[in-house]
């Protein structure tokens, strides 16, 4: 179980650092996922299965979402279509899949094992995660919430002002032609 858990870390570390260093907004994309997922191990790992459910589908399933919507809405035309060709080269793909092969394993042994030690923990519910959030944790949640929120709106009015420039642009380069 401990071997488990180191591994995992260091997938969430390896994921993290990737995040970090990469250039190309969709591969430290890829790369967050990862470390998300690995972090909803860990959580598993610790006896949390609510929690290890909730990093799947609030982070990874969220920002999976949120970022399409930027792209879409950064989304200037022929350029992008080359670059998003570009992006889909199986070499961008290959560590993303390896580290998430190696948490698909983890979780597969974990649920197919049947450890004793993983049964002692005590299981958090949902009721104590909601009293928890809305208790002593509301202004974290709060500020989460506006981060959020100002987050959207700026990739909104970015999108809107690149847009702009562009179609000024092409205006001007046709009326030139």
């Amino acid at each position: 179980m401990t071997i488990l858990f180191y591994i995992t870390s260091a997938i969430a570390i390896l994921a993290t650092v990737m995040v970090i260093t990469r250039l190309n907004a969709v591969h430290a994309l890829l790369y967050l996922v990862v470390s998300l997922l690995s972090v909803a191990v860990v959580f598993y790992l610790l006896g949390a299965p609510f929690a290890a459910a909730l990093e799947v589908i609030i982070y990874a399933g969220a920002i999976m979402v949120l970022f399409i919507f930027v792209v879409m809405m950064l989304h200037v035309g022929e350029q992008s279509v080359k670059q998003e060709m570009q992006w889909l080269k199986p070499s961008m793909w290959t560590g993303p899949v390896v580290l998430s092969l190696i948490l698909l394993g983890e979780m597969l042994f974990l649920i197919l094992s049947q450890d004793p030690q993983i049964g002692e923990r005590a299981a958090v519910d949902a009721r104590e995660v909601g009293l928890s959030l809305y208790g002593p944790y509301i202004i974290g949640v709060e500020l989460a919430a506006i981060l959020l929120m100002a987050g959207i709106v700026g990739a909104y009015h970015i999108g809107k002002e690149k847009t702009t420039i562009v179609h000024r642009f092409l205006k001007g380069h046709d009326d030139n032609d």
